[in-house]
């Protein structure tokens, strides 16, 4: 086998192993956030009413909006990879930077919205929440700890998509080397997926 063959056989490896390592990364986040989904349904059963009830203190026009723009989000991710592939290397860096305003909207709107809860005395632990039933208090505390981490993972996604976007610039992921671009995407893509699941269990129970 020639050198720049067995070269070429030694990239495709790596980027296999690459994309198989980002995917079983991803199982972990599935099963860290199915296990919490698990644990809503067992509670939501137990206090349906009581869950039906405190989902009314939510905001579902936010809720919405904020569902547009992460699948917003995930179309300008999955075309930054396109344009790459294609070299279009501005366009794609365009694209990662539409990405990342997309997350801080969506950052700056779940603010407002738990800052408003705050303020109505909303929030685990507060003499207001203490007040209410058991599975009110169980639903708001499942409601802070889910989108809260999901918030994180908003914030390290966007941290790596930014880390990609200069990588692109300084021309280290490129039309020939994008793997690591294309598992920020996953990664992005199973965030916004995990938000199609939250927003119905808790702005839209019925």
């Amino acid at each position: 086998m020639k050198p720049a063959e067995h070269q070429a056989h030694s990239v495709h490896r790596d980027d296999e192993g690459s994309r198989l390592g980002m995917w079983l990364f991803l199982f972990t986040e599935l099963v860290l956030f199915g296990g919490m989904f698990i644990v809503y349904a067992v509670y939501r059963y137990m206090h349906q009413e009581e869950f039906h009830l405190a989902a009314k203190e939510l905001n579902t026009l936010i809720g919405t909006f904020n569902t547009m723009i992460l699948l917003t989000s995930s179309l300008t991710m999955a075309l930054s990879i396109a344009a790459l592939q294609q070299n279009k290397r501005v366009l794609s860096i365009i694209f990662q930077f539409s990405t990342l305003v997309f997350g801080l909207w969506f950052l700056i709107n779940k603010y407002f919205e738990w800052s408003a809860k705050f303020h109505h005395g909303i929030y685990p632990g507060s003499d207001v929440l203490l007040e209410k039933s058991n599975g009110q208090i169980l639903f708001f505390g499942l409601y802070y700890v889910m989108t809260g981490l999901h918030g994180l993972h908003i914030i390290i996604g966007m941290g790596v998509i930014l880390f990609m976007m200069i990588q692109t610039i300084k021309m280290k992921i490129t039309s020939d080397n994008y793997v690591r671009l294309e598992s920020a995407g996953l990664y992005w893509h199973l965030v916004d997926i995990i938000w199609i699941f939250l927003f119905p269990l808790f702005y839209l129970i019925t």
